[in-house]
C-alpha cells in the first residue's frame, strides 16, 4: 500500500520559514518524479515545484527564489523549504508522487501566514 505522509505545516508570520517533509512507502521512490501542490481557499490547487528522480527541479514563478524541493531516497522522503513567506503562500499543501504513470496524494498539510 502506497503511503504519503506529509508534516511541517503551521502559523508562521510573513518573512519566515517552513519545511515541509512528505514520507513516502510502499512504492520504488527512488524511481518517482515528486511533486507539492497547494490549494488556497477558493481557488484552485496549483503544483507549486517539481523534482524527477534524478533531481531535476522546477518551480511556479510566485515562488522562484524562496521555495526550494529536494529529496533524500534514502529516507523515501521529499521535502519543501520554504522561505521569506508571504501571505499568499497560505494554502493547504500536498505532495504526489508519480510513478508508473500512476499518481498518489498524501493526506495534505496546512500552512497559514501571518502579518
Amino acid at each position: 500500500q502506497v503511503q504519503l505522509v506529509e508534516s511541517g505545516g503551521g502559523l508562521v508570520q510573513a518573512g519566515g520559514s517552513l519545511r515541509l517533509s512528505c514520507a513516502t512507502s510502499g512504492i520504488s521512490f527512488g524511481l518517482s518524479t515528486m511533486y507539492w501542490y497547494r490549494q488556497a481557499p477558493g481557488k484552485q490547487r496549483e503544483l507549486v515545484a517539481s523534482i524527477t528522480n534524478y533531481g531535476s527541479t522546477n518551480y511556479i514563478d510566485s515562488v522562484k527564489g524562496r521555495f526550494t524541493i529536494f529529496r533524500d531516497n534514502v529516507k523515501n522522503t521529499v521535502y519543501l523549504q520554504m522561505n521569506s513567506l508571504k501571505l499568499e503562500d497560505t494554502a493547504v499543501y500536498h505532495c504526489k508522487l508519480r510513478n508508473s504513470a500512476r499518481d498518489y496524494w498524501g493526506q495534505g498539510t496546512q500552512v497559514t501566514v501571518s502579518s
